[in-house]
């Protein structure tokens, strides 16, 4: 509260208090709008969105008067239409089609939603939907980079408003990619969310998404390179190959072999680049066949040795399944370090999990035929 607010109350007898703003109603009259609701998973950016689309209901039940001040070039922006990212169907398998779902809940939206591949098909989704003036885009982050530019121009033409409930961050705590970065260069508005951190001994805000697998009952962190993108459902898996995901603070958010990654995983990705693969093949040996003789575990030992962390959680990413595997599309996919020859090499000579490496490459758009 400002200094003289405060004062003024205190002279009025009022004990001192801080006020907060109150939770306030979508204002659809404003138009030409982009909004990124942010924030780690779990933290409610697609509830944020579904109130919008019950006040949207609420707003729809007026006066027709009220168009005037709601719509633009025939787009009301009481009407709401929902955009589904195509590899999100999975999230929620249990729910109805039309439902625009979150953790706890969700809303039937009938025959306003829609299933989006690219930024291209969601432009024709806009122009199939000319009375619609509020989109509301599930994961933007996960399109190409050219729908940061396609929401601007379309909002800036018919005055549309776009709700972009996405990460932004990955958990690597990094900026998620390109579009993340555009997304937030055009945005007019930003509503970042937080969430407990989930650890069970801490409820301190949390600001970012934590990657875990389970083993044997054990929370093993992901390890740096793990795939950028792996595509699965909120639920709790049982298979130590499918990761988990929580929510979880900077002192319990666990991020092993960083360091690791830059200092030996990447050197040797380049040496493969150059045509010498017998490094690489050397380390991916050891990960695959004895991990405490590789670099990796020697790296993650010493790291351990000067952290400040007394426990074994960051050494418990080493019993998660297929590590090998995901040094390979993290080289590959993203570094764009290995060839394709060079992949199926290393999958034959190595014996490792080809069906693995398939569905991680296809998960990161880089499909590849492994035979």
């Amino acid at each position: 509260m400002p200094p003289t607010a405060h004062s003024f109350l205190k002279n009025l007898g009022f004990p001192e208090i801080l006020v907060h703003h109150s939770y306030d109603h979508f204002d659809f009259r404003r138009a030409n709008r982009r909004i990124l609701v942010i924030g780690p998973m779990g933290s409610g950016k697609t509830e944020f969105a579904a109130r919008v689309w019950r006040d949207s209901q609420v707003a729809l039940r007026k006066s027709p008067a009220l168009a005037t001040l709601t719509t633009t070039d025939g787009a009301d922006r009481r009407q709401p239409h929902f955009v589904r990212f195509h590899i999100d169907k999975a999230r929620f398998p249990d729910y109805p089609d039309d439902a625009l779902a979150y953790r706890g809940g969700y809303e039937r939206c009938g025959d306003n939603v829609s299933n989006a591949v690219d930024s291209f098909s969601l432009e024709s989704i806009l122009a199939c939907n000319p009375g619609a003036g509020t989109f509301i885009i599930d994961e933007a982050a996960f399109y190409d980079e050219r729908i940061a530019y396609l929401i601007r121009n379309e909002a800036d033409k018919r005055g549309l408003v776009f709700i972009l409930p996405t990460l932004v961050l990955n958990f690597r705590r990094e900026i998620f990619n390109n579009t993340a970065r555009l997304l937030l260069e055009q945005a007019t508005d930003v509503f970042p969310l937080t969430a407990y951190c989930e650890h069970p001994d801490c409820i301190a805000d949390s600001l970012f998404t934590y990657r875990y697998y389970t083993v044997d009952g054990l929370e093993c962190p992901a390890l740096y390179f793990d795939p950028l993108i792996i595509i699965g459902g909120d639920r709790h898996k049982a298979d130590p190959r499918e990761p988990d995901y929580c929510t979880r603070c900077d002192q319990h958010h666990y991020l092993p072999a960083k360091e690791y990654t830059y200092f030996t995983l990447k050197p040797l990705g380049e040496s493969a680049g150059r045509g010498d693969l017998k490094p690489l093949l050397s380390e991916l040996a050891a990960i695959a066949g004895n991990i405490e003789t590789s670099r990796l575990h020697a790296s993650l030992r010493r790291v351990q040795a000067y952290s400040d962390q007394s426990d074994e959680t960051m050494l418990n990413a080493l019993r998660v399944p297929c590590i090998a595997e995901k040094a390979i599309c993290f080289l590959y996919a993203e570094q764009n370090l290995l060839s394709a020859d060079q992949v199926r090499q290393l999958c034959q000579d190595l014996g490792l999990d080809r069906d693995y490496v398939s569905r991680r490459l296809a998960d990161n758009r880089r499909p590849l035929e492994l035979g």
